[in-house]
């Protein structure tokens, strides 16, 4: 049993070490070809691989270990950084670019007012008894998809200066829009509960968007090698510019939809297992979900509502 154990602890290890390892050694190899290329050619590798020759068994295997110890500590040190590099793609910013950021944030949100005026007169032609053009469904598409990345305009207060953040941040209020349960409070309550499956997805998720995010850390990390080759900086800044513009955002939205989705089919679950009386309507719902959110977040001596019976544990 304890074997089995071990095993499962060394599997995840291994694939942990892999995910962190696999692109820190490709950065050490573009730039040990950068420093090749800065060299004149492949010819430049005889040298230190001559001298690697000269040395005895001990000097060889500690060059080694160096080395492996160097791609490894950076990949450790690069995934640490994914989350306080997330919050920054976020829009999460210091005080003193508080200007910048406002003036951002009011960018972003005339133009989701402009979609939403936009998607009002589109959706009038798309829904039925109305018979759309190809046009009318292709306009109706693209705003529906450009307003789903945002939080509501009629909310402007909980936009984020950039793509990233409101995305992710449009994710956490959808919950509270639909059924009155603020993410923020209630996802350390949700997150246990929910089925194995469903947490392996979310999971999978979040680490994508943090192995998307240490991709353009690498990025910016390449311009250092620009002493040897002057194409080190545009190389660099192309992955991480694509990076953070393409990838980051797709798997942003990705995760988003999961987070939505572990509200949509698994929110009884907060009521039941708090013994809390469920909606009986939609109506009902968000003004249940507020209550609940409150009771969670701060308590309440009210009487009411009056707690279910616990469910028979056969």
């Amino acid at each position: 049993m304890l074997g089995a154990f071990w095993q499962a602890v060394g599997g995840k290890l291994a694939e942990r070490a892999a995910a962190v390892s696999i692109p820190a050694l490709i950065f050490w190899l573009g730039g040990l070809a950068t420093w090749t290329f800065g060299q004149g050619g492949v010819h430049a590798l005889s040298t230190p691989s001559r001298w690697l020759d000269q040395q005895t068994a001990p000097t060889q295997l500690a060059v080694i270990l160096v080395v492996l110890l160097t791609v490894g500590a950076s990949g450790v040190i690069v995934s640490q950084l994914a989350t306080p590099a997330l919050r920054l793609l976020e829009g999460y910013w210091p005080g003193w670019t508080e200007p910048v950021r406002r003036r951002l944030i009011q960018r972003l949100v005339t133009r989701a007012a402009r979609d939403s005026a936009a998607w009002q007169t589109v959706y009038a032609h798309v829904h039925p008894p109305a018979t759309p053009t190809s046009k009318e469904v292709a306009d109706y598409t693209r705003l529906e998809r450009r307003l789903r990345r945002c939080p509501s305009p009629a909310t402007p207060g909980y936009f984020l200066p950039t793509a990233i953040g409101n995305i992710l941040r449009a994710a956490e209020r959808r919950p509270l829009n639909k059924y009155g349960l603020d993410t923020v409070v209630l996802w350390p309550r949700l997150w246990p509960a929910l089925p194995d499956n469903a947490r392996a997805d979310i999971r999978a998720a979040r680490m994508s968007l943090d192995s998307a995010t240490c991709v353009a850390i690498w990025g910016i990390l390449f311009c250092v090698f620009a002493p040897f080759s002057i194409l080190a900086v545009p190389l660099g800044i192309a992955v991480a510019t694509v990076t953070i513009v393409f990838v980051v955002p797709a798997r942003a939205q990705v995760f988003g939809d999961l987070l939505e989705a572990a509200y949509d089919q698994h929110r009884t679950l907060l009521y039941t297992q708090l013994r809390w009386p469920l909606p009986a309507n939609p109506h009902e719902e968000r003004e249940h979900g507020q209550r609940l959110t409150t009771y969670l977040w701060r308590g309440s001596d009210d009487t009411t509502p009056a707690f279910t019976h616990p469910r028979d544990p056969a």
